[in-house]
């Protein structure tokens, strides 16, 4: 950098505007010596700044993890969900659900059980029943692939009906509610008699499995009571427990991380139990529920993982946009950041129209109250 005295002797010797123009913006001349390059050179050097990007990024992700806590994480399994403790580097791990739970759902399944054995052989054609309306006739082209012009469902359903009568003769010995015996007995009598009846007659169709599923749908009320008391029960418990472990002060800073399959991530019943276990001001933003396609290998470390980008999202949001809350808002949630300016020049800028691609981009695009991301999540939890 030149100096004030510097300054003065050289621009006598060269000429103050000449010197003062090459001091201002060095930058400005080309180097010489420099080749011209490419038009694919001059992009991968574009693109070399992302993947650098890239790099920055996960090292930061990387090492927050090991600073995650106090961490929830809620594997949603047969048992009613495993849950782990995730505090000052220190792992907790319990299945806090009685197995009454298990039991009820065990029996619940039975129709799926039947169906998942004999869907393939199903008629292709939706038959004229009461809620024909309800099957899309595409849906069911697809999983009725082998048709019913064959027997082959009945030796697997056999085989399905042996463990169906072992349980139904072992359920007084079982020690569970009365009226959670009662209701899988009848259950699994009235499977047995679907499955009697098919194998006899060689046949079955959708209204026939539809008679027998509807007729048990009352047992499996029974049992979804049972279940879902037994699943409050225990989530509520080793909540209680772990919140009087690390105190009130790091509780109201709880995240909860709930792992589950797309079909059961809106309204899941962890979620819904846990949501009033946590501090209210912050449960919007700190339960979090991350469907996936199968349960991962490793769950803590993808609980872990999205979660600390979640975090460093939060604040990187605030600091990268701090001119414009709605994008910020983006990155910290689940709208891509591109949700909104696509949506305007698809025109769909109405709410209606836009809630066809992305519900919390439409209600961006319209200037709806509930924009934020995190608050279409409040509503869904």
């Amino acid at each position: 950098m030149a100096t004030r005295r510097g300054f003065i002797g050289a621009a006598s010797a060269v000429g103050a505007a000449s010197f003062l123009a090459a001091q201002a913006s060095p930058a400005s001349a080309a180097p010489s010596g420099i080749q011209p390059v490419t038009e694919r050179e001059a992009r991968d050097s574009m693109l070399s700044v992302n993947r650098e990007m890239r790099l920055n990024y996960a090292a930061l992700k990387a090492d927050l993890i090991k600073h995650l806590s106090p961490v929830v994480v809620v594997q949603n399994d047969a048992k009613g969900g495993r849950f782990t403790l995730v505090h000052k580097g220190t792992l907790t791990t319990e299945n806090p659900v009685s197995e009454t739970f298990e039991l009820a759902k065990s029996i619940s399944h039975v129709p799926l059980g039947i169906f998942s054995v004999i869907a393939p052989y199903l008629s292709s054609q939706v038959p004229n029943l009461p809620n024909a309306s309800r099957i899309d006739p595409h849906d069911l082209r697809m999983v009725a692939f082998k048709g019913n012009s064959t027997t082959g469902w009945i030796t697997p359903l056999q085989g399905y009906a042996a463990s169906l009568l072992t349980a139904r003769d072992h359920i007084k010995s079982a020690n569970i509610p009365a009226d959670m015996a009662a209701g899988c007995t009848a259950l699994l009598n009235a499977a047995l008699k679907f499955i009697d009846d098919s194998t006899l007659a060689k046949s079955f169709d959708m209204k026939s499995f539809e008679d027998f599923s509807g007729s048990v749908y009352p047992n499996i009320r029974t049992n979804m009571k049972h279940a879902s008391a037994a699943q409050i029960a225990g989530v509520q418990d080793v909540m209680k427990r772990w919140r009087a472990k690390i105190g009130e002060t790091e509780w109201k800073d709880l995240y909860c991380v709930v792992l589950s399959q797309w079909t059961t991530s809106v309204l899941n019943q962890n979620s819904i139990i846990i949501k009033p276990c946590m501090n209210p001001a912050k449960v919007a933003t700190h339960l979090i529920d991350l469907p996936a396609v199968e349960p991962p290998k490793d769950p803590i470390f993808v609980a872990l993982d999205n979660l600390a980008r979640i975090v460093q999202d939060n604040i990187a949001a605030e600091m990268v946009f701090p001119v414009d809350a709605k994008v910020a808002d983006a990155l910290k949630g689940q709208q891509d950041l591109l949700s909104d300016e696509i949506l305007i020049q698809m025109g769909e800028t109405t709410p209606g129209g836009a809630r066809t691609a992305s519900t919390a981009g439409a209600a961006l695009a319209s200037g709806a109250a509930d924009a934020c991301p995190f608050h279409e999540k409040a509503m869904r939890i």
